[in-house]
């Protein structure tokens, strides 16, 4: 199965970071967040990945064209040649294909420009800048089971914030810090059959085109998660991510 991994954005909403790079490629640990969740879909069994580019695409081709140099030590042919010899083995075992899908395209247009590659296979789709233990095997298990065009996965997370409940005096009555909240939400790790490439539009989200065609044809069908999310969205939560791998965590890894 090929995953397919949305990159395109310029993650706006974390400024500190995007200046310079995509947000899929800041920088957990000292590896993209890109890296971190292929390294955790590698880890079970998905390693023909589709990265869908846009903002600063070039910045993502060469970390890939030049993965195993930065992995391993090298020997390199100053003279006209330019050989470059690794010295060691390439430590993954995996296909990218990097599609620059322009700066400005909406989520389905770029999903769009992926049906070349896909072909007539279902895929796994996501976010480029989340990561989530999600297991895969039970991912497709309920997938399949659905006989549905698509599978989203969906989650309860975290409130933020403490939240407070009141009586018709305004007495505080209870007080909950950060409490996981009852709506469940979108986190990605869809699982899609080819025959939603014929869903798109021309120039879609794919959460208000894709997602609301397949939910009024009622062809979608949610995956529960009740283990680690994290988006990528804020400095905040790049804080947050790092700080749990300087702690010696990666709670995205399934063990």
């Amino acid at each position: 199965m090929q995953a397919v991994i949305l990159a395109g954005g310029a993650g706006t909403r974390m400024r500190e970071e995007t200046e310079f790079k995509p947000k899929p490629m800041v920088e957990i640990g000292g590896r993209p967040v890109l890296w971190h969740l292929m390294n955790s879909l590698s880890r079970q069994g998905i390693v023909d990945f589709v990265i869908l580019a846009g903002y600063k695409v070039e910045i993502i081709k060469e970390y890939f064209l030049h993965l195993d140099a930065y992995t391993n030590d090298f020997k390199i042919s100053m003279g006209d040649s330019g050989a470059i010899e690794i010295l060691g083995k390439s430590q993954k075992n995996w296909a990218v294909t990097i599609v620059d899908t322009g700066l400005r395209s909406e989520t389905g247009r770029r999903l769009a420009m992926a049906e070349k590659i896909i072909g007539s296979q279902k895929f796994f789709c996501t976010y480029g800048d989340g990561l989530a233990s999600v297991s895969l095997e039970e991912l497709l298990r309920s997938h399949t089971s659905g006989g549905l065009l698509g599978t989203m996965t969906v989650t309860q997370p975290t409130n933020r914030f403490g939240v407070v409940s009141l009586n018709s005096a305004s007495k505080v009555e209870a007080f909950h810090e950060k409490p996981i909240m009852a709506e469940l939400i979108n986190i990605g790790y869809f699982v899609f059959e080819p025959d939603v490439f014929g869903l798109l539009g021309p120039d879609e989200a794919l959460e208000t085109g894709l997602i609301r065609k397949l939910v009024d044809l009622g062809q979608l069908k949610a995956y529960k998660h009740n283990g680690f999310w994290e988006p990528m969205d804020t400095y905040r939560e790049y804080v947050h991510l790092n700080s749990l791998w300087d702690a010696g965590q990666s709670p995205w890894l399934i063990t």
